[in-house]
């Protein structure tokens, strides 16, 4: 996971590509500008046959120069960093300040990749990768760019009541001060508890008790067992969002209804 603060403070989670996922991606990309280079060329044999050597060689060289350059900065520049490759692997391609490519950054990466990937078969891009946490390649450290992954794993979302004998304490403590990287984490081995051996859990559980217990005051009942106290939290936290966001909704539909039963005009 990569974070970046944006310049209005706001704090972005990102998940950079492997070089697995890229590399299917790239082959996916290259398959088809081939595919068209070869279909040109073709082409071009029997369109061809009354110019001479020269005139050939260098319409051959603008016709590789447009599937192999031209068109990927084209597609990546129009799309934003996508192409037929990373839509199907569920990636693009953004700076390293989280936001979009724009023409000079595919320009770079483009060029970049003759080298890399097309001349030295990628070898070169996966040595460089390895060198950086993002997994970049050398057009993306010249153009300030890196690849994420956009597609997420679909999970169910996490519900279970506040235990029974925690909820008098539950329903006073604070639980909005905890951090969400934290609060992932707990609702993470809740989920993957009953898969756990018994001896990991309880030792797991109390790492996170631990680590949860500055952000909730008061604390919780002596001797609570801590993955009830991570449950009772957990739920309590749930349940004061979906009140707060179902309050926020309420009064929008209410701005809503007014806004219509205005008359229009005098």
């Amino acid at each position: 996971m990569s974070t970046i603060i944006t310049g209005e403070a706001v704090v972005l989670q990102l998940r950079p590509a492997s070089f697995v996922l890229r590399a299917v991606g790239c082959f996916i990309d290259y398959l088809v500008y081939l595919i068209g280079l070869v279909a040109s060329l073709v082409l071009l044999e029997k369109l061809a046959s009354g110019f001479d050597s020269a005139a050939i060689r260098a319409v051959v060289i603008i016709v590789v120069v447009l599937w192999m350059v031209a068109v990927p900065v084209l597609v990546e520049t129009l799309s934003r960093g996508k192409s037929l490759g990373r839509l199907i692997m569920g990636l693009r391609i953004v700076r390293d300040d989280g936001g979009s490519i724009r023409f000079r950054h595919a320009f770079i990466r483009a060029m970049l990749a003759l080298l890399e990937v097309l001349a030295l078969f990628g070898s070169l891009a996966l040595l460089v990768s390895f060198a950086n946490e993002r997994g970049k390649r050398l057009g993306d450290m010249l153009a300030g760019t890196y690849s994420m992954r956009e597609r997420r794993e679909r999970v169910a979302p996490l519900v279970l009541p506040v235990p029974q004998q925690l909820r008098p304490w539950a329903e006073l403590a604070d639980v909005g001060r905890i951090p969400d990287p934290l609060a992932a984490r707990i609702a993470r081995f809740i989920r993957q508890g009953p898969s756990m051996a018994a001896a990991s859990r309880e030792q797991v559980a109390a790492t996170l008790a631990s680590d949860l217990q500055p952000y909730v005051s008061p604390a919780p009942p002596f001797g609570c067992p801590p993955e009830q106290f991570l449950a009772a939290v957990v739920a309590e936290r749930r349940e004061r969002d979906y009140r707060r966001l179902s309050a926020v909704a309420e009064r929008q539909r209410t701005v809503r209804e007014r806004i219509h039963r205005l008359p229009f005009g005098n």
